[in-house]
């Protein structure tokens, strides 16, 4: 049999000579696991409780856009050079007022040529009043004067109506088609609204008087809460949008998809943001979330437990 010396070290066998008592059994289990597993249970029921009675929102989400309800967009009456522009944006106009001239060089020659012939043939008129040909001469060129008077006309864009101009899109030398859009009009004081694309698969979700939620550009997590006004009954493409907005915010805006197209009022000119009372203006643009459903969360995570939570 070998010798303990020299199986163990010998301050082990003198510490195990020496002492009076024996240690205790090895513990696997320290003191804080009891604390631990009750504070696990403890969590596992709040969280249990919380998927049991906690509800869950889903939110159909889409670009959206400020306008004022009394926009006129002012265009183009005849294709031409701009020569002046006379408003500029924010500037007060009248009915009537002047916004735009074109070129209209031939325009004016033309009635100046009518003007001298006029007046040569009244004067003839005037001297022989039995002159029928003058006389005929007379009604001829009133009738070519007063179409060059409407021609030179043309080339002016005036405002249809008194506002605030909100946009110009033109600059001095450039040429413009007929039709083509140069300032933007709104009536001072115009309701705004807001026009919001959501995804076309929550149509049947979307209602009347229900709430919806818009962040604007700029201004993250700074929601503004509005109440809808109507609900478009058909869906729309992004081709239809573009036309619909416009071309100045159809480049700003990306469609993908059938969309609805939703409108809620502006519930004053001023939204609130990071403590500072800002105006709304037209054209701007944002994101809109309007919820479309909402249930527990533990049917969400577990669908099959619907039937149990109506």
């Amino acid at each position: 049999m070998e010798d303990p010396e020299q199986i163990f070290r010998r301050e082990a066998l003198d510490y195990y000579a020496g002492a009076q008592e024996h240690g205790d059994v090895l513990r696997l289990s320290p003191s804080w696991t009891r604390w631990a597993f009750w504070l696990l249970l403890v969590v596992v029921g709040f969280y249990g409780a919380f998927g049991v009675f906690g509800w869950i929102s889903e939110y159909a989400s889409g670009p959206a856009v400020v306008r004022a309800e009394s926009r006129v967009e002012v265009t183009a009456l005849a294709s031409g050079r701009v020569t002046s522009v006379e408003v500029q944006p924010g500037q007060r106009v009248k009915e009537g007022q002047i916004l735009v001239r074109f070129f209209a060089g031939m325009e004016q020659a033309s009635l100046e040529r009518f003007n001298q012939e006029f007046e040569l043939h009244l004067l003839r008129r005037m001297r022989d009043l039995s002159d029928e040909g003058a006389s005929q001469a007379l009604s001829s060129l009133r009738a070519e004067k007063e179409l060059a008077e409407f021609q030179l006309d043309q080339r002016v864009v005036r405002a249809p109506q008194a506002g605030v101009v909100s946009d110009v899109r033109i600059r001095r030398g450039q040429h413009l088609t007929e039709g083509e859009v140069v300032v933007s009009l709104v009536q001072e004081d115009s309701p705004l609204e807001i026009i919001a694309m959501l995804p076309g698969g929550s149509r049947p979700l979307l209602s009347k008087g229900s709430t919806m939620r818009l962040e604007l550009q700029g201004f993250s997590y700074q929601y503004q809460e509005l109440v809808i006004d109507e609900v478009g009954d058909e869906l729309v493409g992004p081709g239809e949008v573009r036309r619909y907005l416009g071309p100045e915010l159809a480049e700003s805006l990306t469609v993908n998809g059938a969309v609805v197209l939703v409108r809620a009022h502006a519930p004053s000119r001023f939204f609130e943001a990071d403590g500072k009372r800002l105006a709304y203006v037209d054209g701007m643009l944002g994101t809109a979330h309007a919820r479309v459903k909402t249930e527990r969360i533990v049917t969400t995570i577990v669908p099959g437990l619907k039937a149990l939570f109506p």
